[in-house]
């Protein structure tokens, strides 16, 4: 059977930088275990599938990496979001369209203007209370101490080991060290390290980041929109803020050779964190279609837990 595709750069205003993506608007007939083969085929970080539900601003939406299938993640809800507004075409228009997708963590709103799409995080900002050793974590990163200037874990929807870094450099700097990782750090409250430089004081903030996730089988991710949501619920968390809403800008992918820009956003009511949204830009870089065997599998489970 033919099924259609659109490929897509998102977090990104320019074709071939942020991050790829590779968006079925019909998957419907595709099984769980051709999805993956074609997520494989593909091998961006992540490829999405989405299948009409009866609205028809609403979709079941499924997203894998290479090696595994995920409840939840920004850049692909975000760019699918865009594709999907546009009729699956991957033809962007200016009207404004609010998007409903079932994903394996639940439903999830996404706004669409034209090719700039926001959605709305469904899960709080949790963190647990134990952090990961400083030591450790700067080792796999082939770092010094110096380098590393705090680290913990948390996130929204997905955990993170988040890392504040001296400098950008640092960031820059950065290689991981799979060996060490593996062994003091794969088996954490989450295995993914996203690193970053600079300070959050205000909606005017821009931070600099990378992402290593290759327990899902990415290496660097060139733009993790779940990770700057729990990164600014964190950051915002730990600040003096005046209740309202707080922007937060943040580059990565640059040393990818793939810039991409990230909106993350929070509000908050009573000195309390209420809301988290995350949001960018999706430029289509092209259109086609794929030759896959038949599958009578139309739904199959969303995986219990998954991390990316």
């Amino acid at each position: 059977m033919e099924y259609e595709f659109v490929l897509a750069d998102v977090f990104t205003e320019q074709p071939f930088g942020g991050n790829q993506l590779a968006v079925f608007p019909d998957a419907r007939g595709l099984s769980g275990t051709t999805m993956q083969a074609l997520a494989k085929e593909f091998n961006f970080s992540e490829t999405a599938f989405a299948c009409p539900l009866a609205d028809p601003d609403s979709y079941r939406l499924r997203i894998f990496t290479p090696h595994l299938e995920l409840p939840f993640a920004g850049h692909p809800t975000i760019g699918s979001a865009s594709v999907l507004a546009a009729g699956g075409h991957g033809r962007l228009r200016a009207e404004e369209r609010r998007m409903t997708f079932e994903e394996g963590i639940g439903p999830v709103t996404v706004d669409v203007r034209g090719t700039f799409s926001r959605l709305a995080v469904p899960a709080p900002y949790e963190a647990p209370s134990h952090r990961p050793p400083v030591e450790t974590v700067a080792q796999a990163l082939s770092l010094t101490g110096e380098d590393v200037l705090e680290c913990w874990y948390g996130g929204a929807g997905l955990p993170f080991c988040y890392v504040q870094l001296a400098s950008a450099d640092a960031v820059d700097r950065a290689v991981l060290d799979k060996a060490v990782w593996a062994a003091g750090l794969a088996d954490g409250y989450s295995p993914h390290l996203y690193v970053f430089a600079g300070e959050f004081r205000s909606s005017s903030s821009t931070l600099y980041a990378r992402a290593f996730v290759p327990a899902v089988g990415v290496d660097e991710d060139s733009a993790t929109g779940s990770a700057g949501a729990g990164l600014i619920g964190s950051l915002t968390r730990r600040s003096a803020l005046s209740d309202g809403d707080h922007m937060l800008r943040i580059r990565q992918g640059s040393r990818m050779g793939r810039p991409s820009l990230i909106e993350a956003g929070a509000r908050t009511e009573g000195g309390q964190l209420v809301a988290l949204t995350v949001g960018g830009f999706t430029t289509v870089v092209g259109r086609g279609t794929i030759t896959v065997p038949h599958s009578d599998d139309h739904a199959g489970p969303f995986p219990a837990s998954a991390a990316a």
